[in-house]
């Protein structure tokens, strides 16, 4: 019942509900930008590592201040089985638990302490990126989880804020286009599959735009679909578009790009060798993709898709 009361108050007053989420921004990014004074460790590697694991929990963590769950064992060091918060016990069991707010106790459910245990377990290896790189792997020990964050790292970087939830449709709405809500069909070529993302028809040329903030993370040919493009968001989930005709001349793997960024034009291009086009009608095959820091799945883009047009009207 609480659920629902909290979900109809949000409804009813929208306005409050956004003060509210920039208000949470604005605390988080003093905890972050706090942490970088102490620790010299750039906000935007703590931010980035605090976003992930919000968007990587099966809990809702969107009200926490601070989302990041340091492992007891590792918090407390092995052989802590009283769990002492102070942080010179700590220590003597090899603990990394930091207290980060002078009160005299390292506590993990303090966002303080835990940003500033954070940092300091980056520390341990140097605050450069390579450094922090070879920190974030040691850490969770995944490659796309350190890919990821470091992609997150660059958005927050670049634009200097956390709220960046504008998005945009993927092809220009000022040209004749239509949806078409077919993900999960079936598809033939290369062997029994289903169709991982939504159509949208559109006549050669359609400029094709980032829908999201991100950084491209792949761009070339695959015997699928063709020319394609792919780019990581600050929320784990990787947008694929396939099929196009071309891209546009400055974009590179790496780079970060926001909602609206001209990518290439539509095309027709896949389904055999690099250079193979017109097997089909043109379109732009748009795929959705989440990771929960153990695996990735697709999941049906057209419901975004038509919020986003909304959006962007």
């Amino acid at each position: 019942m609480l659920a629902v009361l909290i979900f109809f108050a949000a409804a009813l007053n929208p306005a409050q509900a956004e003060e509210k989420k920039q208000d949470l921004h604005e605390k988080r990014m003093a905890l972050y930008k706090k942490t970088e004074t102490v620790t010299q460790v750039p906000w935007y590697y703590i931010a980035a590592i605090d976003q992930y694991e919000r968007n990587s929990s099966d809990e809702d963590k969107d009200d926490q201040l601070v989302s990041i769950s340091i492992p007891d064992e590792l918090w407390y060091g092995i052989g802590n089985s009283s769990m002492i918060k102070k942080e010179s016990i700590i220590g003597l069991f090899q603990g990394k638990g930091k207290d980060g707010n002078d009160d005299n106790k390292a506590d993990p459910k303090n966002p303080e302490d835990v940003l500033y245990t954070m940092a300091s377990i980056l520390l341990e290896y140097g605050s450069s990126r390579d450094e922090v790189k070879i920190a974030l792997w040691n850490y969770y020990q995944r490659d796309l989880t350190v890919q990821t964050i470091m992609n997150t790292a660059d958005v927050f970087k670049k634009f200097d804020r956390l709220d960046l939830t504008d998005r945009d449709f993927p092809v220009d709405t000022n040209y004749n286009y239509s949806v078409n809500n077919n993900y999960g069909d079936r598809r033939g070529f290369g062997g029994l599959r289903i169709h991982e993302g939504s159509d949208i028809f559109a006549d050669y040329g359609t400029p094709v735009k980032s829908t999201t903030y991100g950084v491209i993370e792949l761009k070339g040919w695959n015997l699928y679909g063709g020319w394609r493009l792919g780019i990581r968001d600050i929320n784990n989930v990787y947008h694929y578009y396939a099929h196009m005709s071309s891209y546009n001349d400055d974009i590179k793997v790496g780079q970060v790009v926001k909602p609206g960024d001209l990518l290439g034009k539509v095309g027709s291009t896949g389904y055999g060798p690099p250079g193979t086009s017109g097997k089909f009608p043109p379109h732009l095959h748009y795929g959705l993709y989440q990771d929960n820091g153990h695996s990735e799945w697709s999941f049906n883009p057209y419901p975004y898709l038509q919020r986003w047009k909304r959006m962007s009207d």
